[in-house]
């Protein structure tokens, strides 16, 4: 989703051709390390894009080599991309495989959660330790995306750590508590809430 509105984003500058979107894209985000978008996707959104009219074909480019599509934004994909601009974004937290395995191994029996504990901890280390370096070689005056990406991995890679650390601190209090159990569902028929009319 995140690439169709910004293919739009870049349409709303200038209108473009897929390479051009591609590159542009690329640039805006850090780099294809940091999010690599395929030719073929990019062509592919373009296509999708134009059948909801939110761009249309504004020409063709023929300069010694296969023609290129120039793409340029409608009314509707310029009113499409105000309403992403000013609607929030969902975060990806409720599916945190960490978290799941550590409800798992406190159901488990045997389970040396620590253990767990201390090896997450290593690995969030190492790709803080990585993160960190990568954003202090990164140059703030040439590359900004890169430098705002990296920030926003360190801090969320810094707060998991902080997480680790209250889970690990709270461990002996976590497992005295029962753990969440699903609701029982009544057996037999269910009762009728059809109300009679009195008389």
């Amino acid at each position: 989703m995140s690439v169709r509105y910004a293919l739009l984003g870049l349409l709303a500058q200038r209108p473009r051709h897929g390479y051009e979107l591609r590159a542009a894209f690329e640039a805006l985000t850090g780099g294809p390390d940091t999010w690599e978008v395929k030719p073929g996707q990019v062509y592919a959104t373009l296509e999708r894009l134009a059948r909801a009219g939110l761009v249309t074909e504004a020409g063709v480019e023929k300069e010694g080599g296969p023609e290129k599509h120039i793409y340029a934004l409608t009314p509707d994909g310029q009113a499409a991309l105000e309403e992403w601009f000013y609607s929030d974004v969902a975060g990806e937290y409720q599916r945190d495989e960490f978290f799941i395995k550590l409800m798992v191994a406190l159901a488990v029996d045997g389970v040396d959660v620590r253990r767990m504990i201390r090896i997450q901890r290593a690995a969030l280390y190492r790709e803080l330790h990585r993160f960190t370096r990568q954003r202090m070689e990164a140059d703030p005056q040439r590359e900004l995306a890169l430098v705002l990406f990296l920030d926003k991995i360190v801090m969320r890679l810094e707060a998991d750590l902080r997480w680790l650390d209250m889970v690990e601190a709270r461990l002996d209090e976590i497992r005295q508590q029962p753990l969440p159990q699903p609701e029982p569902k009544p057996r037999g028929r269910p009762r009728s809430t059809q109300k009679h009319a009195e008389d």
